[in-house]
This record gives structure tokens, C-alpha cells and sequence, in this order.
């Protein structure tokens, strides 16, 4: 399943780089493209864990950019 969901409040281009790495290394994610510009995360996980995954994701957002949210 590939979704995308809007960002708040991701500061810098460094971050986003580091959020998507450390999404990447979640298991069931088949992609993930963490866009500072548009202010977007652009997904590919297992459909059967998908909430289970973006619970781990968002985690890992927040340990980078304590700031940052995903709207989902």
C-alpha cells in the first residue's frame, strides 16, 4: 500500500534525509521519500501492518525532530 501524508513542522533538508533512512530500516516498509520542500512523506508498506508501521513511523520522526507531526 503506498499513501502520502502531509508534514508540520520539519525544520531542515538534513532532517528529512535522516527521517526517511531510519524509516526505510522499519520492517514492512517497502519505500519511503521524506520531501522537505513539500512538506510530505511518501510511503510503501505492508497493507495487513499499515497502522502498526506508521505508529513506528511517526516514533521515528519524532526521536529526529522532536517537532515535526505527520497528519494522517
Amino acid at each position: 500500500m503506498k499513501k502520502r501524508f502531509s508534514m508540520e513542522n520539519l525544520d531542515c533538508a538534513n532532517c528529512a534525509a535522516k527521517m526517511e533512512a531510519a524509516i526505510r530500516r522499519i520492517d514492512g516498509v517497502d519505500g519511503a521519500v521524506v520531501s522537505f520542500m513539500a512538506q510530505k512523506l511518501t510511503i510503501e508498506a505492508d497493507e495487513s501492518r499499515f497502522e502498526e508501521i506508521m505508529d513506528q513511523v511517526a516514533a521515528a520522526c519524532r526521536r529526529v525532530d522532536p517537532d515535526c507531526t505527520i497528519r494522517r
